[in-house]
């Protein structure tokens, strides 16, 4: 199943060079001198697949042959979008997101609640704010689309204005909100089924289009979509009638990269798909499994670093899949279900991966195995073994470990990964972990009262001090101290903030499992 070219052997050795500070080496070695390679500038990571990879059962099916399959690698879809236009902000999910505060901020003020629509309905079984992932997109039209918007209807309101939130929710709607007011910026769009996840805006403003997954089937038909945002109406509707799993969900939020969109589905297919003129075409599909066992459903988000994307599934099978050829390059079994998005990090210019598990699979005790790996290989760099349990309730269960996606320090944090952990000391009971990146110590643990679903985001004041906000499943927001971890803030303003904040300026804008949809401003 080995695939090699010269350019991939040589980034073979370069990833055999780096195993030197590594443990746990997957990968296969050329045996190749490193002093060849490291005289070799690698632009496009190579298509070659490691010995990991012989774990794995998969198929590519290619459903358009015509369309160049190769990604632009030195296309950055989203720099001249203004705003927070995929879940946790980037390609790489990690999480840049600019806030700014002044000063050593001392609280949390809420500026507006927008109250969502509450359903009579199969849908009302799962209230009608936001769950889990579901960050909203924020975005700056420029003027030019604020004028197509307005000339050609778009469902607007009175009170729509280039500054817009868009937010998914439990209800089956797509909310539309002016960024300022908090009002209805458009009328809502009703996709029928519940979503969970986050939805994403394409960069290419010359078709402003919407990317929304359907979490809970309350009618047909279920899977992912498009809407046109000048028509506000459905352009394009997918599922996968050959998955391998026949749960339809897309909790995944998917992402633009080198000129095609990327979508993994809790069906077990990562899909690819082309974007031409506005048009919307499946491309290419991977399908897989791990040798002996059922496909699981990808409920993170793809990351993407040049063209390799990686994610986990379900079943702790950790994926990095080159977005050329759709093939996998490598896979880690990572013991559990792994909701949280994966963070990519360069170092050395290489890439790096930061993942965690859930407590599930393992039973109502288990670890959360928080992993720092290798990008090129997906040899493990370090890992923080952390006891948690699972929560089991006479209706369901609640797993352990980590739901959040973490958030890489810069300023004062340079070096520290943070992230909110489940049930690590009892339930309901939660804790906020910072790690260092280069040893994976754990630097500090925060108890919390309750435990976090939502992931926590970043502001920086003017001596680039990291100050973070963070919501729990009981409705608190916090304000925490990157460098220390100590709690500056805290408050209950909500009802279980499950999905994840999107940062514009000094200010947080979050859904909650209630009916409610707020903007809190860092002061």
């Amino acid at each position: 199943m080995k695939r090699t070219s010269v350019i991939a052997a040589a980034a073979v050795i370069l990833a055999s060079t780096w195993q030197c500070e590594t443990k746990n080496n997957n990968s296969e070695n050329t045996g190749t001198d490193s002093v060849v390679a490291a005289a070799v500038e690698i632009t496009r990571l190579p298509d070659t697949a490691f010995a990991s990879v012989e774990h794995l059962v998969f198929e590519v099916v290619n459903a358009d042959t015509v369309t160049p399959a190769e990604i632009d690698i030195n296309l950055n879809d989203y720099s001249g979008v203004d705003g927070i236009p995929v879940f946790r902000g980037t390609q790489r999910r990690d999480a840049d997101m600019h806030g700014t505060v002044k000063g050593t901020p001392s609280r949390i003020e809420k500026v507006w609640t927008f109250r969502t629509f509450n359903p009579s309905s199969e849908r009302n079984k799962w209230g009608s704010g936001s769950g889990w992932n579901g960050q909203p997109v924020l975005v700056h039209w420029p003027d030019s689309v604020v004028e197509r918007f307005r000339r050609e209807g778009a469902s607007l309101t009175d009170d729509f204005a280039a500054d817009e939130v868009i937010q998914g929710s439990l209800a089956g709607h797509v909310y539309f909100i002016n960024f300022e007011t908090g009002k209805a910026s458009r009328h809502h769009f009703d996709l029928i089924n519940t979503v969970k996840g986050s939805v994403s805006l394409d960069p290419d403003f010359a078709h402003p289009t919407l990317y929304v997954g359907q979490g809970i089937p309350c009618g047909a038909p279920f899977g992912c979509m498009a809407i046109d945002l000048v028509t506000q109406k459905q352009k394009f509707f997918h599922s996968d009638p050959r998955s391998w799993r026949s749960w339809g969900a897309f909790d995944s939020s998917p992402v633009v990269a080198g000129g095609f969109l990327f979508w993994p589905g809790e069906n077990g297919t990562f899909s690819k798909f082309s974007r031409h003129d506005g048009k919307i075409a499946l491309h290419t599909a991977l399908r897989f499994k791990a040798k002996g066992s059922r496909a699981g459903g990808i409920e993170s988000s793809v990351a993407i670093y040049r063209n390799y994307g990686y994610f986990g599934d379900n079943l702790g099978n950790i994926l990095c899949v080159n977005l050329d050829t759709m093939r996998p390059v490598w896979h880690y079994n990572n013991h559990d279900d792994t909701d949280g998005s994966i963070v990519v990090a360069e170092e050395n210019d290489r890439p790096v991966i930061y993942t965690g598990c859930e407590v599930d699979k393992q039973g109502t005790s288990g670890a959360c195995y928080f992993v720092k790996l290798n990008g090129l290989d997906g040899s493990l760099i370090w890992e923080q073994k952390i006891p948690a349990s699972r929560w089991d309730t006479p209706d369901q269960h609640f797993d352990g470990g980590q739901y959040a996606s973490p958030l890489l320090g810069r300023g004062d944090c340079e070096g520290l990964i943070f992230v909110p952990l489940c049930f690590t000391t009892s339930i309901p009971k939660g804790e906020f972990f910072a790690f260092d990146t280069a040893t994976g110590e754990i630097r500090y643990r925060t108890p919390l009262p309750y435990y976090c679903w939502s992931s926590p985001v970043g502001f920086y004041n003017e001596n680039n001090e990291l100050f973070i906000f963070q919501g729990d499943c009981a409705g608190n927001v916090y304000l925490i101290r990157g460098k220390t971890g100590e709690i500056l803030f805290k408050e209950r303003m909500g009802h279980n903030f499950e999905s994840s904040p999107a940062v514009r300026g000094n200010s947080a804008v979050v859904g909650t499992r209630g009916n409610e949809i707020y903007r809190f401003d860092v002061k």
